[in-house]
């Protein structure tokens, strides 16, 4: 056999509900076993070191896992961050570990982490550009990692891969491209730091009911036949691949089940992309994505 290289991965978790790392885990193929245990890239293993969500250690020991990472294997982990970050009052309103009697705020590790990776992933929408936790009036101060990562100054690249929560294949599709090709080039990327190969095409573009959007057939209420997007159905506004991939093993997706999209794979999500079922006022998210997204 030849020799087997080993790629840290320390997982982080700020301001979220664990969503991100139950659909990774939820994984069909390759499973979250196969992904950890596997070398499903032949000649290369992860090696996660940090998930508080999944791992069995706890208290001081694992938190100098963290430190050691970023000192032992710098340049050539990946950062992961789930979660947004809480900036106001010092990162006080979010803390992971404590240094003597003082708690650790969250936002200090995702500087310290983040400094000294590879490259970062941001999973889920809160940490890829705040999300829920940053919605109005944010009173924490969240944002997503890209945000924290300018504010401080630190260039490490990092590749969003949102959704509330991300489809596990995004996720894993991409850190299975990092493993076999290195980090993806700018052509390979949206505006908003997304891979083109998950998020390049409209939801509205490949929709099975994009046929009754064409010829005005539009649903009045909830369970009628017919387009969504007249009950708020974001669509055509939100690139992802969730029709043609779908969720759940590829049983079923949002707009299969009698639901409009939601729009969460989107920097606008959920502020501006809301109420959820109301039709969107496209010129007022038109307005919002340029401040955004120049």
């Amino acid at each position: 056999m030849g020799k087997r290289t080993e790629i840290p991965v320390v997982w982080l978790q700020g301001a979220t509900d664990s969503g991100c790392s139950v659909s990774v885990v939820n994984a069909t193929w390759p499973s979250a076993r196969n992904l950890l245990l596997e070398e499903v890239v032949p000649g290369k293993h992860i090696n996660l070191r940090f998930q508080a969500t999944i791992m069995a250690g706890s208290g001081d020991p694992v938190i100098d896992v963290l430190r050691d990472t970023a000192k032992e294997a710098a340049g050539s982990y990946l950062f992961i961050l789930e979660g947004a970050v809480p900036t106001k009052d010092g990162g006080l309103y979010c803390a992971v570990g404590e240094d003597g009697d003082k708690p650790i705020p969250v936002m200090e590790h995702v500087k310290n982490l983040a400094s000294s990776a590879l490259a970062c992933i941001a999973l889920g929408t809160c940490a890829s550009y705040g999300g829920i936790f940053a919605g109005s009036p944010n009173p924490t101060g969240c944002k997503g990692l890209s945000e924290v990562l300018a504010d401080a100054g630190i260039d490490t690249p990092v590749i969003n891969i949102p959704g509330c929560p991300p489809h596990p294949d995004w996720f894993v599709g991409t850190v299975a491209r990092i493993m076999l090709g290195g980090l993806p080039g700018p052509e390979e990327i949206d505006e908003v730091g997304r891979p083109l190969e998950f998020y390049g095409s409209l939801i509205h573009e490949n929709c099975p009911r994009r046929a009754d959007f064409d010829a005005g057939k539009f649903a009045k209420k909830p369970g009628d036949p017919g387009c969504l997007y007249l009950l708020g159905c974001k669509g055509p506004q939100t690139s992802a691949d969730c029709p043609l991939r779908q969720w759940n093993g590829g049983v079923n997706w949002c707009v299969k089940s009698g639901g409009g999209c939601h729009g969460c794979v989107e920097p606008e999500f959920p502020d501006k992309v809301s109420p959820m079922y109301e039709k969107v006022d496209e010129e007022r998210l038109a307005q919002y994505r340029i401040r955004v997204r120049n």
